[in-house]
């Protein structure tokens, strides 16, 4: 019985969710993973002062991010053009443009636009005051 009890609460909680929002208003769900690109399992770090941070990140034709990595999880939306991400192992994902990913974390990893217009992005840093957004390999 307490089962039970446990699943009507929380289809309660989720139509309830739903309903806070005007039925005009179109909830489009973009990115729900609970793994990264490269299959790594999202954790999220404790830092004493937690910090979110979002980039408008432009890289234009032929340009790269260079070699870098994260030490704490962070997401992207791709708003145009076509983004090459290749990672240490040297497996490569593309991603077109209104694409969602979630980046890979303690993994030297370089995004690269092979295209000939501009990769623009919108990416979510989930890191901590004062601690740099990627750590550039030397």
């Amino acid at each position: 019985m307490m089962k039970y009890s446990i699943v009507l609460i929380a289809l309660f909680v989720c139509f309830s969710i739903q309903a806070q929002y005007n039925k005009e208003v179109v909830l489009e769900t973009l990115l729900k993973t609970d793994t990264n690109s490269i299959g790594q399992r999202i954790e999220y770090p404790t830092f004493e002062h937690e910090e979110v941070t979002i980039l408008k990140v432009t890289i234009p034709s032929g340009a790269s991010t260079g070699w870098h990595e994260h030490d704490f999880p962070v997401f992207a939306y791709l708003l145009q053009g076509e983004l090459t991400v290749e990672v240490e192992n040297k497996k490569t994902k593309k991603y077109k443009a209104n694409t969602t990913f979630a980046e890979v974390v303690n993994t030297l990893h370089t995004g690269i636009n092979c295209g000939k217009e501009d990769v623009v992005l919108i990416a979510f840093f989930m890191g901590a005051n004062g601690k740099p957004l990627s750590i550039h390999a030397h």
